[in-house]
C-alpha cells in the first residue's frame, strides 16, 4: 500500500534565483495525482526535492511519519526505497545494457538470487514493451524507448511512492495511451501513491485523483481533479485550452502592453488558438485493465469530492455528478464483464480509454 507525502511550506531557490515559495499539498495515500505547470515553473526541481536530491531553504517534505528535510543520511537511504522515480530524461547508466540498468535496484537494494532478478526485470520489460531490446544500450534504442526503459526501472522494486517526470515525453499518442494505463493498473494492484508531471491535457483530465498546477513561484492550486477541471481561475482555464490570451505568455511574467493587445484581439473576436472542448464537462477516469482489482482509491477520493461539492458553483456541482455517473456506470459494466467470464482470466488485455464517456480498447 502506498504511503502519505506532506509537504509543508517548501521554498526552494538556486542562489538568488527564486524557483517556488511556501509550497503546501499532501499527496494521498495511494492515489494518483498530476502537477502542471507552464515549462520551467519548477515541477522537476520539486520531484527531485521530494526524494531528497535536493534540499530546499525552508519547509518540510513528510514521507511515512519522517522528515527527509532533517533526517540523517542514512534514514534518507531508508525512505528512498519506498520511491520508484521516472526522471525526465529516463536517466540510464550509458554503458549498461538496458536490462542491467532496470535490473540497478534490484542488486543494489535486494539479496535476490539472479535467476529471480531476471524474471522480474523480464516481467518489467514486458509490461513496456521493450521485449527483445533487453541487450541494448541506451545509445542504441530512442529517446521514447530510454523513457519506457526508466518506467520499467522504476517499477522494479513494485514501490509505494511512484513519481513520473514528463512519463509521454518523447512518446507517440498510442504508446502514451499504454503507459498511462499501466500506471493506472499497478495503482491498482499495489496501492501506490503516484505523482505525474505532465503537460499532456488528456492525461490530466482522465488519469489523476488530484491535479495541482504551479505558476509564478507559487502553487496555484491543489485537491480533487474535479475542482481544478471546473475552476474559472483565469491561468488553469488558459492552460487547460492550450489559449495564448490570458496570464501565461511565452514569459513568465507576461508584459502588460503585450496583455492589454491580447485583451483588445479578444475582444474583436480573434481565437488565441485554443481548444474548443468543453472543459465543463468532467471526463470519467480511465479504468483498470479487465482482470484487474478496483482501485481502493476511489471510495477515499470520492468522500472528499463528496465533501467538497457544496463549496462549488452549481453548474460545476452538476458536471461533478455527472462525471461521478457515468463512472460508477463504467465501473459496474467492468464488473458485470469479469463476472460474465467474458475476459478469461490469463487472456491478454489491451488498455481501456474513455472515449465520450465510455471505455475502449485501444
Amino acid at each position: 500500500m502506498g504511503v502519505e507525502v506532506s509537504v509543508s511550506g517548501l521554498t526552494k531557490s538556486f542562489g538568488s534565483q527564486n524557483i517556488w515559495r511556501d509550497v503546501s499539498l499532501t499527496l494521498p495515500t495511494g492515489e494518483v495525482s498530476a502537477l502542471l505547470g507552464p515549462s520551467g515553473t519548477g515541477k522537476s526541481v520539486f520531484l527531485k526535492t521530494l526524494i531528497g536530491l535536493l534540499h530546499p531553504e525552508q519547509g518540510s517534505v513528510i514521507v511515512d511519519g519522517t522528515d527527509i528535510t532533517q533526517c540523517s543520511a542514512k534514514e534518507l537511504y531508508e525512505i528512498r526505497k519506498l520511491f520508484g522515480v521516472l526522471f525526465q530524461d529516463g536517466a540510464l547508466f550509458g554503458s549498461m545494457s538496458l536490462f542491467d540498468n532496470i535490473a540497478f535496484p534490484l542488486r543494489e537494494h535486494t539479496k535476490k538470487k539472479e535467476d529471480e532478478v531476471r524474471d522480474i526485470v523480464m516481467e518489467k520489460i514486458d509490461l513496456v514493451g521493450l521485449t527483445g531490446a533487453e541487450d541494448k544500450l541506451p545509445g542504441e534504442i530512442s529517446g521514447g524507448m530510454r523513457k519506457r526503459a526508466g518506467l520499467a526501472r522504476a517499477l522494479v522494486l513494485d514501490p509505494q511512492i511512484i513519481l513520473c517526470d514528463e512519463p509521454d515525453s518523447g512518446l507517440d499518442p498510442v504508446r502514451t495511451a499504454y503507459i498511462s494505463q499501466l500506471l493506472i493498473d499497478i495503482n491498482a494492484q499495489i496501492d501506490a501513491t503516484v505523482l505525474v508531471v505532465t503537460h499532456n491535457i488528456n492525461i490530466a483530465r482522465t488519469i489523476p485523483d488530484n491535479i495541482g498546477m504551479l505558476f509564478r513561484k507559487e502553487l496555484v492550486m491543489f485537491g480533487p481533479r474535479e475542482v481544478l477541471l471546473t475552476s474559472e481561475q483565469p491561468v488553469v482555464k488558459q492552460f487547460l485550452s492550450g489559449d495564448r490570451f490570458g496570464p501565461i505568455g511565452m514569459s513568465e511574467e507576461k508584459d502588460s502592453a503585450v496583455a492589454a493587445q491580447e485583451e483588445a484581439m479578444a475582444a474583436a473576436g480573434i481565437s488565441g488558438g485554443g481548444t474548443k472542448d468543453d472543459f465543463t464537462e468532467i471526463i470519467p477516469q480511465v479504468q483498470p485493465n479487465p482482470g484487474m482489482p478496483e482501485r481502493k482509491a476511489i471510495a477515499r477520493h470520492r468522500q472528499r469530492v463528496l465533501e467538497l461539492l457544496p463549496t462549488l458553483p452549481p453548474d460545476a456541482q452538476e458536471a461533478v455528478r455527472r462525471g461521478m455517473a457515468e463512472e460508477d456506470e463504467i465501473r459496474a459494466e467492468n464488473r458485470a464483464r469479469d463476472h460474465s467470464g467474458l475476459v478469461p482470466d490469463d487472456a491478454p488485455t489491451a488498455p481501456l480509454r474513455v472515449v465520450g464517456g465510455r471505455t475502449q480498447s485501444v
